[in-house]
């Protein structure tokens, strides 16, 4: 009862904005034409407006008023099943001969595709049409009658529940595709249960900054209100300007998650809590700094000694323990502790400017030398861990050095994504979803930055890394490799003609490779690896990783380990071939199941990283007794979900021909492509199901996305980790 409520309002908000968009479009004749129709309903692919309209058009003016309109969708909203599903039918009757022809069923497939941004060679259209075709044409008669489709549907139960469900998925605009989210209840219990850590964290950071703020204010009470508010927030900066500095030693934090201290103090969380720390460090140094200018306007105007901007602005006043040289420092340290702030936003990171952080944050340099001088006190806060944040830095300098890394072997994969093969040296152990930051100086010779190793560590010879162009370094990174070879190896040109002869013997194979696919020899500094919240993984029993899009990488890795401990585990009989998995007992993987489910936008965007897929799949050719222990889950948001009426033909020929060919035919692997995005409680409903042991999801992509997911875990008390670097 509640969710056909849920659909009656839908129903009603739907049928609200096709009125208000009609009245916007319609002219003075309060009736739209067939190009007016297309921009009111924003159907993409005209076939289908044009099938509309055709339908809805029922005196055949070449134009539909609004009780035209509203008696139609009357139809869709309250009509029966077979209503409904005769609207369908007559959608895909373009002649309106009362069947649908081989020809016809193309035309309506072809358009779904096009509707869905899929790319299909026509053969394989051609394959889809007939799939569905012969499948419906239960009389061989050349034609599918209505009673035939009918029967054919109810071979699809989602499809024939699609039916039932509100009119506003049957027509629906993209705009209007995307349903607002629920944010998540912080305060709920489910909240608190799996946040605690950090929330216990945060009330104790919130107790000790207001404890070092009254007692700083308390020891100046001579000063008046304004010096003993500047004092306060100085001894606040105090803490907070080392803290942030403890919470960025990668080196020791990743030593810090092997240990007890992962299940007491949030370490996963070190970047949220890294940003949160620089937003209060900006509120206490604007704070402080007011308090002070304030502080200096009164001492000007009752002593007379010295104007406010020589305070400000020069040492004649003494200020400061070092040459009287406090206000200058100060005001300098307020510009660029400013500047870090707005440098390190999302929209300058996300933007395509990259680069711009990491300069700007550079800055922290400066920033801790002048507060030495600024602050006589502050160096007894920072002399402890500066010297371990400077240890960390010989440490990381030394270990990029040694064993001269290069680049072996580079494959530029659709999408723009740059597959880079690096020689791995014998002293580098690092863990399933590790990162690194690389230096590569012919592209940027003092740049560095962070990339998930996508590799397992079980792979002894090579280190790969999947860097997807999004910003300046790594757009001139996939662009050096496009060049011609001779350009972008030139200064290395004995080596590879030593290379090449060492090759000769692969001289068909090296013809075969494409233009994308190329040896090099380049060198390069890689600082790591670097631990992350999936170092969880092998703690859990039931294990979700979900990547959107590049988020795929660390889980690369992931798959990819897990699949050779899973088959070391892999036992075959030698009389009938039965293989089966023995059960894993050991501490260091307690996995039982796995679900790996990757969104990605469009068809494309799967085509990089589909070998590896494949590889996966064949290594659980075989049924285990108990269920497959990895199971892939394939998401494609550009394509029409099942939901939407236009979509539906074109899904049952997709299940058709997958389950004859047993492979799809977007991606080729076994699983099956799902349209749409996730019905993220339908899937944590069915992982909860299984009671495979306690459930942890694991996150890569987008943070909107991880707001959405992270709500579905509280409700259903998974563990929720986030990548984060």
């Amino acid at each position: 009862m509640w969710s056909r409520n849920m659909s009656l309002e839908e129903d009603a908000r739907w049928l609200e904005w096709v009125t208000k968009q009609f009245e916007s479009i319609a002219g003075d004749d309060k009736e739209i034409d067939i190009d007016e129709f297309k921009t009111a309903l924003k159907v993409k692919e005209s076939f289908f407006a044009e099938r509309f309209f055709a339908l809805f058009d029922s005196d055949g003016s070449s134009s539909i008023s609004l009780d035209e309109l509203l008696k139609a969708l009357d139809l869709l909203i309250h009509g029966s099943e077979t209503d409904k599903l005769r609207f369908l039918f007559q959608v895909y009757d373009v002649d309106g001969s009362g069947s649908i022809d081989p020809d016809e069923l193309r035309t309506v497939l072809k358009s779904c595709l096009r509707e869905s941004a899929i790319s299909l060679p026509e053969e394989k259209l051609d394959d889809l049409t007939l799939a569905l075709f012969e499948s419906a044409d239960k009389d061989n008669s050349g034609s599918i009658t209505f009673e035939e489709l009918k029967a054919e549907l109810e071979n699809f139960p989602e499809v024939m529940e699609n039916l039932t469900i509100s009119a506003a998925n049957w027509l629906k605009p993209p705009d209007l595709d995307q349903k607002k989210r629920k944010t998540p209840r912080y305060l709920t219990r489910a909240y608190w249960h799996n946040n605690s850590r950090k929330l216990l964290f945060l009330c104790l950071y919130a107790l000790l900054n207001l404890l070092l703020f009254i007692i700083a204010m308390l020891r100046n009470a001579h000063g008046g209100p304004c010096f003993m508010v500047a004092k306060g927030c100085g001894q606040c900066l105090n803490l907070n300007c080392t803290f942030i500095m403890v919470l960025m030693l990668r080196r020791c934090l990743t030593w810090l998650r092997a240990t007890w201290v992962v299940r007491v103090l949030p370490l996963d969380q070190n970047i949220l809590l890294h940003q949160i720390v620089g937003y209060a460090t900006l509120i206490f140094t604007i704070v402080h700094t007011g308090a002070h200018v304030m502080n200096f306007a009164r001492m000007s105007q009752n002593d007379g000694m010295y104007q406010l901007w020589e305070y400000l602005f020069t040492i004649r006043p003494g200020i400061g323990w070092v040459n009287g040289t406090a206000s200058i420092t100060g005001v300098v340290l307020q510009v660029l502790i400013c500047l870090m702030v707005v440098c390190s936003s999302t929209f300058v990171r996300r933007s395509g400017h990259f680069e711009v952080f990491y300069w700007s944050h550079l800055s922290y340099i400066w920033v801790w030398a002048l507060l030495i001088i600024h602050c006589a006190n502050f160096w007894k806060w920072f002399v402890v861990p500066g010297v371990v944040f400077i240890i960390e830095k010989l440490v990381g300098i030394a270990v990029s050095r040694i064993g001269g890394l290069y680049i072996v072997e580079v494959n530029l994969l659709p999408s723009k994504v740059t597959h880079l093969v690096i020689k791995r040296p014998p002293f580098f152990q690092f863990k399933p979803g590790d990162y690194v930051y690389i230096n590569i100086p012919v592209i940027a010779k003092y740049e560095w930055h962070p990339f998930t190793i996508s590799s397992a560590p079980e792979q002894q010879e090579m280190l790969w890394l999947h860097i997807r162009s999004m910003g300046q370094w790594t757009n001139r990174l996939y662009e050096y490799f496009r060049q011609p070879e001779s350009q972008t190896i030139s200064n290395k040109r004995l080596t590879t003609s030593l290379r090449n002869r060492r090759h000769e013997s692969r001289t068909q194979l090296t013809a075969k490779l494409s233009e994308n696919h190329r040896y090099c020899n380049i060198k390069c500094y890689v600082d790591g690896p670097f631990g992350t919240p999936t170092r969880q993984i092998f703690a859990s029993e039931h294990a979700v990783l979900i990547g959107a899009g590049i988020g795929i990488t660390p889980f690369a890795s992931i798959l990819q380990s897990i699949m050779c401990r899973y088959r070391m585990r892999k036992q075959n009989c030698p009389n009938c071939n039965y293989s089966w998995c023995e059960t894993i007992k050991d501490n260091e993987m307690k996995l039982r199941k796995v679900d790996f489910i990757w969104i990605n936008r469009d068809q494309k965007s799967f085509e990089w990283f589909v070998s590896l897929l494949t590889k996966l799949e064949m290594d659980q050719a075989d049924e285990e007794p108990e269920g497959r222990f990895l199971e892939m889950h394939m998401y494609m948001t550009s394509a029409l979900s099942k939901n939407d009426m236009k979509a539906i033909g074109l899904q049952m020929a997709l299940d058709l021909l997958a389950k004859k060919e047993k492979r799809d035919s977007i991606t080729g692997l076994r699983t099956r492509t799902q349209p749409g995005r996730p019905d993220w409680a339908k899937v944590f409903q069915k992982v909860s199901e299984e009671k495979k042991g306690k459930v942890h999801v694991f996150y890569c992509g987008a943070t909107a996305l991880a707001k959405v997911i992270k709500a579905q875990c509280e409700h259903f008390g998974f563990n929720f980790y986030k990548e984060n670097f």
